[in-house]
């Protein structure tokens, strides 16, 4: 088949007449899929709900002298903070295991920086009259609400293939108004980009004129390949300490893709003068987190080897989904050359940016036909996509059959859009 631009007018209006109908007939069935959220399906839930059972009914709960059950402990037991440390390899000392979220790390380190300041800040953030933030686009829309709810002007740039485009980042941060940087560096939200060595080294080597400007690693992929063996990924806090900026990293993980959402283990690594800051502030708003999930999770997942292996299991139920989304692109929309997508090796998103000014349409067709995604624009700051052309498909909750049925909607919804857009401009 011929692509669209290509196609003379008769043409155009001849195939317009094909997608109409076929999209009429998928609208009949009264299809209800989503394809909305990052969420692991049900196969995979039950293949670590064994995990409640990991526990002996004759549990030592003591470590290092404490017991579990009970108060104290703060930054989390000694065990939890080394299995994070060897997946991260970071050092024990660098990481701070928290509750289930580390997107409540992530909040409550933005707030803490509002309220009383970074470790390097003059004042609390609150107390500026400006206070802007780099978000590479596309992004995850959960960091850009975090900016939003503090009022912060957000800066969007560009991700390129290896990364955001750093000649960018490196003149923003030349303002001291720019007090930090979202970042999903492996397997990046939605695009599924790993960020390059050269890229890595440019973030930790940045020269901000904000003395407390931190970079916000968020490392929700770091070992969630689904297509293919581990990549090993080097450390940012090394990094920044080898370029001279030990405390401008956070970095967060957490087994929520490993282990189970809603009552996973979630941690922050960064520089000891940032942990003992952090400690103080903490340990105000709480005397300790769950421990027993923490101890739960290191008898479960015991060591880095064990945990990668348990990857591969999630990637046996994972692959053949992504392979569902990306088999249907390629053969029903690529030859048509009405939208771009990456095709990620690991991470839990797919990236298509369809023809300019079509992703709310392709949205509202889908919305129509019965298919519930993320909206058009969330992807960027605001929900305000400039070219109005990026949509992100999640195809982790539904099960193969449902999600080629929602890609079926997907595709046809992108064609008729683009069909449209074609003839009436």
């Amino acid at each position: 088949m011929k692509k669209y631009a290509e196609m003379n007018l008769e043409e155009l209006k001849a195939e317009l007449e094909t997608v109409e109908k076929r999209y009429a007939e998928i609208k009949a069935l009264g299809l209800n899929l989503d394809i909305s959220r990052g969420k692991p399906g049900k196969e995979q839930l039950d293949l670590v709900s064994d995990i409640f059972d990991v526990m002996p009914s004759e549990a030592d709960f003591q470590i290092d002298g404490n017991d579990v059950r009970n108060y104290g402990v703060l930054d989390g037991i000694k065990p939890a903070k080394q299995l994070f440390a060897e997946i991260l390899d970071t050092n024990p000392e660098n990481v701070f295991v928290g509750g289930n979220a580390s997107l409540q790390l992530m909040y409550d380190t933005v707030a803490k920086a509002y309220t009383h300041g970074l470790f390097k800040s003059d004042k609390p953030w609150s107390k500026l009259e400006k206070v802007k933030w780099i978000c590479p686009v596309p992004g995850y829309d959960r960091h850009f609400a975090i900016c939003e709810s503090f009022g912060m002007e957000t800066i969007n740039v560009p991700m390129t293939e290896t990364g955001p485009d750093m000649d960018m980042v490196e003149e923003l941060v030349k303002d001291p108004e720019v007090k930090g940087m979202w970042n999903v560096p492996k397997y990046s939200n939605p695009d599924g980009i790993i960020y390059s060595r050269e890229t890595i080294d440019r973030i930790a080597a940045l020269k901000p004129a904000a003395k407390d400007f931190i970079i916000m690693w968020d490392n929700a992929y770091c070992i969630h390949e689904f297509d293919g063996d581990y990549v090993p990924f080097p450390d940012i806090l090394s990094a920044c300490e080898k370029a001279g900026n030990p405390d401008m990293v956070f970095e967060f993980a957490s087994t929520s893709k490993v282990t189970l959402p809603g009552a996973g283990v979630a941690c922050f690594a960064c520089s000891k003068d940032n942990m003992d800051y952090m400690k103080k502030l903490i340990g105000i708003q709480a005397i300790s987190f769950d421990k027993t999930n923490q101890l739960r999770h290191v008898l479960y997942l015991k060591d880095k080897e064990h945990t990668l292996d348990l990857m591969k299991r999630h990637a046996g139920v994972l692959g053949p989904k992504f392979r569902t989304v990306l088999d249907k692109l390629e053969t029903e929309i690529e030859p048509l050359g009405i939208a771009e997508w990456q095709k990620p090796k690991g991470g839990y998103f797919i990236s298509v940016n369809c023809m300019h000014g079509t992703a709310k349409e392709v949205w509202r067709l889908c919305k129509e036909a019965g298919v519930v995604m993320t909206g058009a624009g969330a992807t960027y700051p605001h929900a305000e996509d400039p070219n109005d052309s990026n949509l992100r498909i999640a195809p982790s909750l539904p099960m193969p059959e449902i999600l080629s049925q929602a890609m079926d909607v997907f595709c046809i919804s992108l064609k008729l859009a683009a069909l449209r857009k074609l003839l009436n401009g």
